[in-house]
């Protein structure tokens, strides 16, 4: 059992994308824990199965609230929907969020600006919304899932790149401000991973390594342990997230553009 997570039993814990992938994988570590569950997403058929699933084996209470956080005001409903139920939040993860692999003029602006209010806005405005209960018990954990894509400009995923930048650094951020204040932060930052994000972002991901959605969560638990503000999901990504810290910035931008280049799906 993590060491930082045992204080968290019969606490309850906020998961935004829980219905798949690497939101489900949390719900399932978490209730195995001890942990109450707040789980949210558009598939509310897919919440409820997941639901029903984690109650019968772990026997901890899970409230299902289906909700699209891409849409406005979607933070201040669901915030709205958990005090009407009289819970509390003691762990928010910040899981939900999309990309799209393609030439930047090939996508309606449409796309881009859900993107950004689902990867930057929702997660912002669920840390501002929640953040204050946790300061007043002095205990909780804002858990925000960013990407080995935050640590360099992405040709062809330039929008989502940039949106989990600013995961990244609104995360570190925040870890700074709030270091002694008990509540703790960690930006997760997988690299490619087995979920249905690369069907969404249409990307061709063959011959890439990969990591599991369990490879996710353990190394979340493992960066809990020792208080860290940031975790690289594998020792290949790890190194490539240090490459922009040698190569000149232009050096980078080649580097990538050539890599991702052969990965979109015309």
């Amino acid at each position: 059992m993590s060491a930082n997570l045992t204080k968290f039993k019969n606490s309850t814990a906020l998961i935004t994308g829980a219905s798949s992938g690497i939101g489900k994988a949390y719900a399932r570590k978490f209730a195995s824990l001890g942990i109450h569950l707040i789980l949210t997403a558009r598939s509310a058929q897919k919440l409820h199965d997941l639901a029903d699933e984690l109650r019968k084996k772990y026997n901890v209470n899970i409230e299902v609230i289906v909700l699209d956080l891409a849409q406005p005001n979607s933070t201040q409903i669901l915030f709205d929907e958990i005090q009407a139920r009289e819970l509390s939040v003691e762990i928010l993860i910040n899981n939900a969020g999309f990309g799209k692999w393609t030439k930047f003029l090939d996508q309606p602006v449409s796309t881009y600006q859900e993107m950004i209010t689902l990867n930057i806005s929702s997660v912002t405005s669920l840390c501002y919304l929640f953040l204050p209960q946790m300061l007043a018990n002095k205990k909780g954990l804002m858990i925000n899932i960013s990407s080995t894509g935050a640590f360099q400009p992405l040709p062809y995923i330039a929008v989502y790149g940039a949106t989990k930048s600013y995961v990244l650094q609104f995360t570190e951020a925040l870890a700074g401000e709030y270091a002694s204040s008990g509540v703790k932060f960690l930006a997760v930052c997988p690299g490619n991973t087995e979920t249905n994000f690369t069907q969404v972002a249409k990307a061709n991901t063959s011959g890439m390594k990969s990591s599991t959605v369990d490879d996710v969560v353990s190394a979340t638990v493992a960066a809990l342990d020792k208080n860290k503000p940031t975790i690289v999901v594998g020792c290949s990504n790890y190194l490539m997230s240090q490459l922009p810290r040698i190569l000149s910035r232009k050096k980078m931008i080649n580097l990538v553009e050539g890599m991702l280049r052969t990965r979109i799906i015309e």
